[in-house]
């Protein structure tokens, strides 16, 4: 047998061994509850701040104080004019009236700030004072410049018609930080009100507590470092960055370590050198062998007490490693972005927190309507993230939907909420309590919930420009018909056929839904360049070779969207492949196609073009909006439908290949 003809049967042997031990290895090794998870990590950690280091002040914002700080020196540090006037003694000015006015007369200096008086004041005479000056021996009272006048004699004298209090304007030494003073609390996080009474106090530095150094490595075969050209099947390492940021605002100071591919010895030397470095590490990823243990097999070979928990109960969540190694912590949290910052906030942040010297995060909820029901899986706490919606109702919690393999579902969501490990569901109506992501207290000016469309991010756009605040959600046409319906969104995008008449939205005008026209856009079929089942042909003719080519691999739309009625309509009852293969927007029929995933289906002109897709015309459709009536009066709903009335946003909208409509 040659060389060649035995090389194939072993690179076909040991492809199936791969296979064949992926699918048999176990993911995890005991998927325990978050509480357990949480106790079984913290029982290994020193949770107690770290030793100090001593900063320049300018270096000191944001830092956490290592110890007290006692005042050195009086502030101010003698006692001071708080305006611009004359020193005086009090008593010198008992009586002092419009019809009997005191005369001052002025010692012979002028104190400016950062001057020594050279002179007493004494009974009858007063002194030039300057905001900040230094009150001259003799002096307990200061008054304004705008409550005396020269006389008319011309010497260098006052009248004085109002009389003055003991103290009238005066900052005494100490009044605001004495010495001796405990100033400010050792924990207390340093902002810039505290740098000035550092500042104060004459202190150039301070003492503070020192930042855990976090070492942030992604893994993955996959991942491309952002700014590279991306590889076929590959994707950008956002997980790196989304990591080092979150370590930076738990108090934390990341190492930024890079990606490295799924090579189980080049990670292990990466991840001890890692260790050697910092104060804790920080894996995401991992597993995309589907062995499912690369990253906790790299860890188990660390050292001592190695891997406390793999696998959690959590909805997103669940391959989540925590281990210790020594005295320092490492965790390998999910690659997906969503489970992983899902995760990093749940287990990793507090540890960071805690090593900084800062108080645990504080959570804030509100509560909020679920209009929807939401399914879950049992055995897993799942959490769920949703954008908050003010409806006449009160607040209503909208499932933002994307997933945990989303980069934008954690960044766009506004807080989330917990379904019970042990309910299937939770049902539409519910009211719960949403813990809030960052500021996201702040209502949006407009909700719009419909359709998506890239004509539609310039209107937004342009909103933005005047001041107003908008939340977009892609949820379908008969997803934003519904929301408008129950008044959870002010503007619902559509674009539905009514099957009847053939005439788009007009029947989903209802009482309390207005439609507005907004722009026509091509549909057609997307194929790639060269396909001769396509190429030249017409639409009708191209379906129809396509329905006759059972090799024609289509690619559907989700059920709800305009798109896929115009597709069952032109299909009338045919199941071509690919059929069930239903995305939710027209970018991901286009990608599909683009990389050969399928042959082609339905989709708009301006997505073929930004993919280099053919397209065959089909019809246009019409992408109009439901206005909820009840809101039209509000001044961003009448902006947005300004905008649309605008020459040069119609030019905008023209531009990117729609028709605006003339009504």
């Amino acid at each position: 047998m040659s060389e060649q003809r035995r090389a194939k049967p072993d690179a076909d042997a040991d492809l199936l061994a791969r296979v064949r031990a992926a699918a048999r290895q176990e993911q995890f090794l005991d998927v325990v509850s978050a509480e357990e998870a949480r106790a079984r990590f913290e029982r290994h950690l020193d949770l107690s701040p770290l030793p100090a280091e001593t900063v320049p002040l300018a270096g000191a914002l944001t830092r956490v104080l290592a110890y007290d700080v006692v005042a050195a020196v009086d502030a101010p540090p003698f006692d001071r004019s708080n305006v611009d006037g004359f020193a005086l003694r009090a008593i010198d000015t008992i009586g002092a009236g419009d019809t009997a006015p005191r005369i001052f007369r002025l010692n012979a200096e002028v104190i400016a700030c950062g001057d020594a008086p050279t002179l007493e004041v004494k009974p009858g005479t007063a002194a030039t004072i300057a905001t900040g000056g230094v009150i001259p021996r003799g002096a307990d009272a200061v008054v304004m410049i705008e409550q005396t006048e020269l006389t008319a004699d011309g010497s260098a004298s006052i009248e004085l018609r109002r009389a003055a209090a003991p103290g009238q304007f005066i900052s005494y030494a100490g009044s605001d930080i004495a010495r001796g003073e405990t100033l400010l609390r050792r924990g207390t996080r340093i902002g810039s009100r505290e740098i000035g009474m550092l500042a104060a106090c004459g202190l150039s530095q301070a003492d503070v507590v020192r930042r855990p150094k976090v070492a942030v490595l992604s893994t993955g075969d996959e991942l491309v470092a952002p700014g590279a050209p991306l590889k076929p099947a590959g994707v950008y390492d956002s997980n790196g960055a989304i990591i080092a940021a979150a370590v930076t605002e738990a108090g934390g100071e990341p190492l930024s370590l890079g990606a490295f591919p799924d090579d189980a010895a080049a990670l292990e030397k990466a991840v001890r050198e890692a260790l050697a470095q910092s104060d804790m590490v920080v894996l995401s990823g991992g597993t995309s062998k589907g062995a499912g243990d690369l990253s906790h097999g790299v860890v188990s070979r660390l050292g001592k007490p190695g891997i406390l928990v793999h696998g959690v109960a959590l909805k997103p969540g669940k391959p989540l490693c925590l281990g210790v190694i020594g005295e320092k912590p490492i965790v390998v949290l999910p690659g997906f972005p969503t489970s992983a910052i899902f995760t990093f906030h749940a287990f990793v942040a507090p540890v960071i927190r805690a090593r900084a010297g800062l108080p645990p995060e504080a959570a804030e909820t509100i509560a909020a309507r679920v209009p929807v029901r939401i399914a879950s899986e049992l055995g897993r706490k799942e959490f769920v993230l949703v954008s908050l919606i003010e409806s006449e109702e009160g607040t209503v919690a909208f499932p933002t939907g994307k997933g945990s393999g989303s980069v934008t579902s954690f960044s766009q969501a506004d807080g989330f909420l917990e379904i019970d490990a042990l309910a299937s569901s939770l049902d539409a109506g519910s009211v719960v309590d949403v813990t809030l992501i960052g500021s996201a207290a702040h209502a949006p000016d407009l909700v719009i919930m419909g359709s998506h469309d890239v004509a539609l991010d310039v209107v937004v756009g342009a909103l933005a420009e005047r001041g107003f605040s908008a939340r977009t959600l892609a949820v379908g046409s008969l997803g934003g018909v519904a929301a408008a319906s129950r008044g959870e969104c002010d503007i619902a995008p559509v674009h539905l056929i009514d099957p009847a008449s053939g005439e788009y939205n007009v029947h989903l005008a209802a009482p309390g839904l207005r439609l507005v026209r907004g722009w026509q856009r091509m549909q057609g079929i997307l194929f790639r360049r060269g396909d001769k089942r396509f190429e030249g042909r017409s639409a009708h003719d191209g379906l129809k070779g396509a329905l006759a080519d059972n090799a024609a691999l289509m690619v559907n739309r989700n059920a709800g969207s305009g798109t896929r009625v115009l597709v069952d309509r032109l299909l009338a009852g045919a199941r071509p492949p690919g059929y069930a293969n239903q995305p939710k927007s027209h970018n991901a029929v286009a990608a599909a196609i683009a990389q050969t995933r399928a042959d082609w289906g339905v989709a708009i002109e301006p997505v073929a073009k930004l993919y280099g897709l053919g397209f065959l015309p089909l019809s246009p459709e019409h992408y109009d909006f439901l206005l909820v009536e009840s809101r039209m009066e509000r001044p961003a709903v009448r902006a947005f439908l300004a905008a649309l009335r605008e020459p040069a946003m119609r030019a905008r909208i023209a531009a990117l290949g729609m028709k605006p409509s003339d009504e």
